[in-house]
Formats: C-alpha cells, sequence, structure tokens
C-alpha cells in the first residue's frame, strides 16, 4: 500500500520496486507525521548486503580535492623565482669586473711608482744618479766607446724607455701578487700548491737567464762585432738600436731559462709524458741551434753555440724533473 501525495512531480518510492525480495509495504516510520512529503520508510527491508546489490543506490563518495601545484620555484616555497640565490662566498660576474678593474688599477699605481722610482734619483741610495743610469751604464760597458746618438731627442726617448722597463721589473712583485689574488679563489688546493711553487721558480729562473745572457752570451756577442770590421770602418752604433738589440736577447735568455720549471709542471697536469718526450732528443738539438740562431745577433758559430747547447742542457734538466713529476 502507498501513500499518496499531492505532489505531481514526486518520483516514485523505492517501495513500488520492491527490494531484497519483499512486496514494497510502506509503514510509516515511528514517530514521522505523514505530513513530511516524501519521508517513507520500507518496512521490513533489510540493509543490502553489498553495495552492488539491484535496486541499491551506491553511497556518495565526495571526489578527493586535487592536489595543490608546486611552487613556481621548487624550493617549497610560494615566494617568486626571482634571481637563483648564491652561495655565501660567490660574485656575480659585475663583482668580478669590479675586482678586476681595482687590480688593473693598483698594478698601474705600482708600475708608475716603480718608473718613477727608476727614473729620479734616490738620496742617500744611488749616489746622485737614478736607478735607470746605473742600469744603462752597465747595459752600454760591453760596447764602451761605440755608441752614439743619431737623432734629436734619442736619448731622452730612449732614457724613459728603459726607465719604464726597470720601472715594470721593480713593480713585478705587486703585478703578480695582484694576478696571484685574482685567480686565486678559483683554484682547487693543489693547483693553489702548484702555484705557490711555480711563481718563486720562475722569478729565479728568469733572473739567472738574465745573469747568463749578460755575463757569458753579450761580452762575446758584442765584441766579435766590434771586430768583425774587414776594411776599418768606424763603428758607431745607434743607442736606442742597441738598446733594443741587448733587451730582446737577454728576455730570451730569461725565457728559455723558465724551459726546466715549465716542463715540470706540464708533468704534474698530466700534459706532457716523458717517456716520449725523450724520443725527441735529436730533434730538441737541432731546434736549440735553430733557436740560437734567432735569439743570437751574429751569424758567427760561437755565438750560436754559447746559446744553444745551454738550451738543450735546459731541455735535458727539464727532462729529468719531469721524471720525478
Amino acid at each position: 500500500m502507498t501513500i499518496p501525495t499531492d505532489d505531481p512531480h514526486a518520483a516514485p518510492s523505492a517501495a513500488d520496486h520492491g527490494t531484497n525480495g519483499t512486496n514494497g509495504t510502506v509503514t510509516p516510520a515511528a514517530g514521522a507525521s505523514l505530513g513530511d512529503a516524501g519521508t517513507t520508510v520500507l518496512a521490513g527491508a533489510s540493509a543490502p548486503d553489498s553495495p552492488d546489490a539491484p535496486g541499491t543506490l551506491a553511497p556518495f563518495e565526495p571526489a578527493a580535492p586535487p592536489s595543490s601545484p608546486p611552487p613556481p620555484n621548487g624550493t617549497g616555497s610560494l615566494e617568486p623565482l626571482g634571481d637563483a640565490p648564491e652561495e655565501e662566498d660567490g660574485m656575480t660576474m659585475l663583482e668580478h669586473l669590479e675586482e678586476l678593474r681595482n687590480r688593473l688599477v693598483v698594478s698601474a699605481a705600482a708600475l708608475v711608482v716603480g718608473m718613477v722610482i727608476a727614473a729620479l734619483p734616490i738620496p742617500y741610495i744611488t749616489d746622485g744618479e737614478s736607478v735607470t743610469q746605473m742600469v744603462m751604464t752597465l747595459v752600454a760597458a760591453p760596447a764602451q766607446g761605440h755608441l752614439q746618438y743619431l737623432t734629436p731627442g734619442e736619448g731622452f726617448i730612449t732614457y724613459f724607455q728603459l726607465a719604464l722597463m726597470v720601472g715594470f721589473v721593480l713593480s713585478l712583485p705587486v703585478i703578480t701578487w695582484q694576478a696571484i689574488a685574482f685567480v686565486l679563489p678559483a683554484l682547487l688546493p693543489h693547483e693553489k700548491k702548484y702555484l705557490y711553487m711555480a711563481v718563486p721558480g720562475a722569478m729565479f729562473s728568469f733572473i739567472v737567464g738574465l745573469l747568463f745572457g749578460y755575463i757569458l752570451v753579450l761580452p762575446v756577442a758584442i765584441d766579435f762585432l766590434i771586430h768583425w770590421n774587414p776594411i776599418e770602418i768606424d763603428v758607431k752604433w745607434q743607442f736606442s738600436e742597441y738598446i733594443d738589440t741587448v733587451s730582446t736577447l737577454l728576455v730570451y735568455m730569461g725565457l728559455a731559462f723558465e724551459t726546466p720549471l715549465l716542463m715540470f709542471f706540464l708533468t704534474k697536469l698530466h700534459i706532457l709524458n716523458p717517456s716520449r718526450v725523450a724520443r725527441f732528443r735529436k730533434y730538441m738539438l737541432v731546434l736549440a741551434f735553430v733557436i740560437g740562431a734567432i735569439i743570437t745577433p751574429t751569424p758567427d758559430p760561437l755565438n750560436q753555440t754559447i746559446v744553444s747547447l745551454p738550451i738543450y742542457m735546459l731541455f735535458e734538466i727539464g727532462l729529468l724533473l719531469s721524471r720525478f713529476a
């Protein structure tokens, strides 16, 4: 029996279709009034055994809320991404450029100070002469009496060119330290150790090369050029050209004496293989004589031999040091 209702839009009760084999008898629930539209109770209906039983509705399960999207910066924070955070001791490109500019300014200032010290007399130290005058006297000694100025202002220009070279040598420790301090933060611990070993060794080797060239090579070469005079012509050289020739010779000799140290550190960095380099001894001997012919200002075999044999011996010393690298 169904309870009639005046609502024409009321859906038919589930009791009309029966539930679990019952005849759909409907009785009002205890305490419920018949005036409550749409409120019916199935008499004798038992709870369904499973949600898949026919004639039953699956219980409503609300959908899980969608997961929130990951933060845009991937760091667990909803703050905007912006610039990537840097390490505490990191530096931006602009900061590196600013540091480079500062170190270049310090190096240039050291060069100017060194040039001033070289060009001006130092009271109570140089006895009224400047360091540049002392260097000019030493350099001109092998060709004393055979030098002259040929153009107006040549002496003045040559003096300050030599003062610049001497000032660079005097300021070299400051310039070297500025270069080391700039690259030092980017080096690994073992690379820093190699750098601390290489800088003093390179300076010492260069000074030894300068002394070797001035004491042994330069006097022999200048004496040969002065006395090579088949028709008795008065030998007078332009002083600026003489300074260029001597300085080029001495610089090349200083660089040649860097060979053992260079070979040692190239082997340390696994760039050179001593066993393979040793196979090129015969070629290195020929190359040493070619380099000697380029460095020496004279074509005579004596001067070439004086320069070439030390270059080859430096190669052998470098090969020996490489075996202990």
